[in-house]
This record gives C-alpha cells, structure tokens and sequence, in this order.
C-alpha cells in the first residue's frame, strides 16, 4: 500500500521542536489522528528510529494550526505530546515552549498575513482555551529567524519572539487553586496543586530529599525521587478533578529551592517522568505564580519583596528564563491577570512527511 504524504514545517521552537501541519491535513477522528502522530514520530522506540521524533519529551511534540473561529484569535492551536517509548498520545496538556513556533509556522503556511515589520498573532490555545499575543518579525512580509536573542539551553541567537499570555487561570481545571487551598499534605509532604497555564503539583525540594540544584541528569537517575512523586502526582491529580492520571503527562511536577545564581528561585520541572533539560514555558507561569502567591509551598522562597507586575528569574539546569507575572489580590486570593515572556524560535526544515499506508490513508 502506498504511503500518505501529508505538508509539514519541522520547527525549533523554544526549548524544544516538532512537526507542525494544518489541522485540516489530517484526520477528523482523535483515535485515528493518534495512530498518525505516532507514525509520525515514531513513538514506540527509544530513538524514534522510525519517525521524525528525537527521543525525548520534548523533541516528540505535534502543533496542529487552523485559521480561528474566536471573536479574539486569529489562529487555533491544538497540541499533542506523542510519547517516546510508549505509543501514547495526550491532548490534555498544552505546550508554551511549542506555542512559539505558531506565530511563524502560522504566517508560513499562509493562515494570516504579516503586517509591517512585526506582525502580532492572536493564538487561541485549543486544548486549554489560553489566549496568548505573539509579536514576530516581519521585516519586508517575510518571517524573520535570525536576531541577537538568546535563550539558555539553546545555541546561539535568533529573532525574538513576545509572548503575552492571558485567561491562564483553570487551564484545564476548575481554577488556580483546583482542591480549594494553597497547600495540603499529600503523603506526608507539603505541596500546592495549582493551575496557571499547566497543573502542576509543586513542592519544596528539601522535603523531597534533594537540594533542588542537581542536574537533570543526575535527578532521571533518582529512581525513589520519581517513585515519591508519583505516588504524590496519581493522588493530586484525583483532588484536582482531573481523574486517573496514570498515563497523562498533567499535572507535571515542580520542585523549588533558593536562587543559587543570582535569580529569584532554583526549579526542577518534571514532564512528569523525567526533569526537563531547561524549562516549559507554561510551567514557567505555574511555578513564578506559585512563588508570589502567599500561603503555597513557594512563599517566603524569594529573596526580595516582589509587586505586581513581577519580573522573575527562574534558574534552571541550564540557566535562567525571566517570567512577568501580572497579578493581583481578589477579595483576599491571589489571581494572575496575564503573564509575558521573551523567546525564540527557528525554521529546520519544510516538505512532506510520510505515513505507511495502512496507518492512514486518505479518501
């Protein structure tokens, strides 16, 4: 049988890449879009040896974009995180690191048409309903990759790239603080459910039994850190309301320390099987808010008073990455308004990207 071809821009977007197609290239009905975005990764295998997937988390991730409905956004984007060596698909989750990329891969594929010299793309984040502003440079109607930007755990420079995120209270929960409080005691350990653009549970690394400044490779090597976690995570993630969360990537786990270079606070996020190499963008947003709202597991852990809009300097295993954070206090609870932060994203490749014919086949 013959195999289906279908457009793709293949994008570094952040932190990390992925494929990214039009929605309407590809399957209507989720169970037979999950058999192609594995195909197309090749989930299943340690290297993804038969897909374009680079054998992590954040190198099997799928962005799908559609012109918007939405009386705000321009365009839609509808995220997968394709497993590595499981064949699993979760459409749960949204990814800010891959977010990115569609403000570029949007003009690229002729949804919206640039504007000047920086075109603003209204993204409505299909999986969570996160509305996020993003400026790209469009110098002479064309986007424009390279710059002198920089983020840490990515090589060299590019074009920077503005987010402002808005609506990231209940991303996919009930709201910010989904159980009803600040802090609980799961397991016998201390931590915050919270939910600002990603839920996430978060704790204090010394009740974890680590310093929190380990590097990642050293923490996917702590096998009983993982076992701890995950007992703590299936509970959270039933007081959140988010049933059994055996096989869903949500909540994702945080752990926080003191600043230890300079910054406002140490983080080690979790995806949730293993530590991120830097950081997600919208798990940057749940751990700088859990930091300035009082009574979670993060009060008292920055070193200077912080008002609102608060700018803050997350180190992680691999740097830093600023967070804005506007916020307020709603009749005495804690509320973020929008969050914005600065990265980079960088076009690799664009074609086609082919599925074996009995996986997909079109009409």
């Amino acid at each position: 049988m013959m195999q289906t071809s279908t457009p793709f821009i293949f994008i570094r977007a952040g932190s990390s890449r992925g494929p990214y197609l039009k929605r309407s290239d590809l399957p209507e009905d989720l169970n037979d879009l999950s058999k192609v975005l594995i195909s197309i990764v090749g989930a299943g295998h340690p290297f993804n040896i038969d897909g374009i997937g680079g054998g992590t988390a954040v190198t099997t991730k799928v962005a799908m974009l559609s012109r918007s409905d939405d009386d705000w956004a321009d365009v839609d984007y509808f995220f997968a995180q394709v497993g590595v060596e499981e064949k699993l698909v979760d459409y749960r989750p949204s990814c800010g690191n891959i977010l990115v990329g569609v403000g570029p891969a949007a003009i690229e594929m002729g949804l919206i048409e640039p504007i000047g010299d920086v075109t603003e793309v209204r993204i409505r984040a299909v999986n969570t309903g996160a509305l996020v502003s993003e400026l790209v440079q469009t110098p002479g109607g064309s986007v424009r990759y390279d710059g002198k930007a920089s983020i840490d755990g990515v090589p060299g420079t590019a074009a920077p790239i503005q987010l402002q995120f808005m609506k990231v209270e209940g991303s996919i929960t009930s709201g910010i603080f989904p159980t009803g409080v600040t802090r609980e005691v799961i397991n016998d350990i201390e931590v915050t459910c919270m939910d600002v653009a990603m839920p996430m549970v978060i704790g204090r690394a010394a009740d974890f039994g680590i310093t929190g400044y380990e590097s990642a490779k050293e923490l996917d090597a702590n096998k009983p850190l993982f076992e701890k976690m995950e007992a703590i995570r299936l509970l959270a993630g039933e007081r959140m309301g988010l049933g059994d969360v055996t096989k869903s990537v949500t909540p994702k786990f945080g752990l926080l320390a003191p600043a230890r270079d300079g910054g406002s606070a140490c983080i080690r996020y979790f995806m949730p099987w293993n530590c991120h190499p830097t950081l997600a963008v919208t798990g940057s947003q749940c751990l700088a808010s859990c930091l300035l709202a009082p009574g979670t597991v993060g009060e008292g852990i920055l070193a200077d008073t912080q008002h609102s809009p608060a700018r803050l300097q997350l180190e992680h295993p691999m740097g830093k990455m600023e967070v804005v954070i506007d916020y307020e206090m709603r009749d005495g609870t804690f509320h973020v308004t929008s969050a914005g932060l600065l990265r980079t994203a960088r076009k690799l490749a664009a074609g086609e990207v082919f599925v074996p014919g009995d996986v997909w086949s079109r009409p």
